[in-house]
């Protein structure tokens, strides 16, 4: 259809750093802190279970209703709407998190919402600005993501060990494995291997091709690496409850 064409592919720039892209970090940040907090401290097992539930649908149709539109639109290209971005990825398979409760996918979607998926929300790849369909599928996409993994983690009480961190980037480089793959086929750029976006991101610092690949594995393992930083410090603190808690017993006893 001519007419969703034309809605998917114009509209008002978006600006980097502009009022809608302040917002939409600003409401992120708020939505993220409030839900799980509410879900946790207000809400039933069987309520936060459909909650969770809720915003893993909504995620993940994020881009399923998108690949929709762009079928309707007569516009649909294997070289640009697979599932082949890692958030594009990680969009359709938090559901096995929110619905499932996988642990597994758990422990590499965590470190992959809050690092790379993190970093796009603040350099975002968006064409057009609020109220634009693009633009709250990217922010949804993204920034939705980062809420339910923390979702899981403060309701759900999932906790990745620190050896989750070389899963995640095990999984990271095999997803990377397959998008070459992909390019080479296809003469695409999946997961940006064959080059560069066209919007400032933060492989803009990281040297020329393929060099800013190499340097996006360290990188990659750095934000890894601070996404535990906050596990990390849960799991101190419990520790430290807990041994309160025996020498409490203890003194109690005696």
């Amino acid at each position: 259809m001519e007419s969703v064409k034309n809605y998917l592919y114009t509209g008002t720039p978006f600006e980097l750093f502009g009022p809608d892209h302040i917002w939409a970090i600003a409401v992120s940040i708020i939505l993220t802190i409030t839900i799980p907090l509410y879900a946790r401290h207000k809400m039933s097992p069987r309520g936060q279970d459909l909650l969770g539930l809720v915003i893993g649908v909504i995620v993940m149709s994020n881009y399923l209703i998108w690949v929709v539109l762009e079928l309707i639109a007569g516009t649909f290209e294997i070289s640009k709407h697979l599932p082949l971005h890692l958030c594009r990825f990680a969009d359709l398979a938090i559901i096995l998190v929110m619905w499932k409760k996988s642990y597994r996918m758990f422990e590499i979607l965590y470190f992959w919402g809050l690092s790379g998926v993190l970093q796009s929300s603040i350099t975002p790849d968006v064409s057009w600005a609020f109220p634009h369909f693009h633009y709250f599928r990217f922010f949804i996409g993204h920034n939705g993501l980062v809420l339910a993994v923390v979702y899981a983690a403060v309701v759900y009480g999932m906790r990745p060990a620190f050896k989750s961190i070389w899963k995640a980037l095990i999984a990271m480089n095999a997803f990377l494995v397959v998008a070459l793959i992909t390019n080479l086929l296809l003469d695409t750029n999946y997961f940006w291997i064959m080059g560069k976006p066209s919007v400032p991101t933060l492989l803009d610092y990281m040297g020329p091709w393929p060099w800013y690949i190499l340097t996006g594995e360290f990188v990659a393992l750095a934000h890894f690496g601070l996404a535990y930083l906050p596990i990390a410090w849960l799991k101190k603190r419990s520790q430290l409850a807990e041994i309160r808690r025996q020498r409490g017993n203890v003194t109690g006893d005696e």
